[in-house]
């Protein structure tokens, strides 16, 4: 399988933004981390990470034909972007959006998604692990 690893803003900053929430492991860390753990199934993992809400839904419609799944954390877009809900509806490929924290333990706002109605599901509260939970989901599909 081909995953695609999107994540949204601030995702940039793991291991430095609130550790206590999102971690010490830094973002190319979890890069490395999910490209092997995809190598060790016969399949590869892609990272990409945006801080802007429009190179996420280009990203997105780019990876129609060209991936088999979406790994997504949409960061804080996941509350409000219509855009990258339609992104996700307007392609073939699916989706799983993640979370590392538990958001339904966090503020109130943060327990919304606007963009997980277009996902085959959502993993919230795993840490990084979220991302090979997902990825594995649909190693187990195919």
């Amino acid at each position: 399988m081909k995953f695609l690893i999107i994540n949204g803003p601030n995702l940039n900053l793991l291991g430095r933004r609130e550790p206590g929430i999102y971690g010490e492991e830094n973002y190319e860390s979890l890069c490395a981390r999910l490209r092997a753990f995809a190598a060790a199934y016969g399949s590869t993992a892609e990272c990409f990470q945006s801080n802007h809400e429009g190179a996420i839904v280009d990203a997105i419609h780019a990876a129609d034909g060209v991936y088999d799944a979406i790994v997504m954390n949409p960061g804080a877009y996941t509350h409000y972007s219509i855009a990258i809900l339609d992104a996700l509806k307007a392609v073939s490929v699916p989706c799983v959006e993640v979370h590392i924290s538990n958001v339904h333990q966090r503020e109130e706002f943060r327990r919304r998604s606007v963009t997980a109605p277009a996902c085959v599901g959502q993993i919230c509260g795993l840490g990084l692990y979220g991302y090979e939970a997902a990825m594995g989901y649909f190693l187990g599909k195919k």
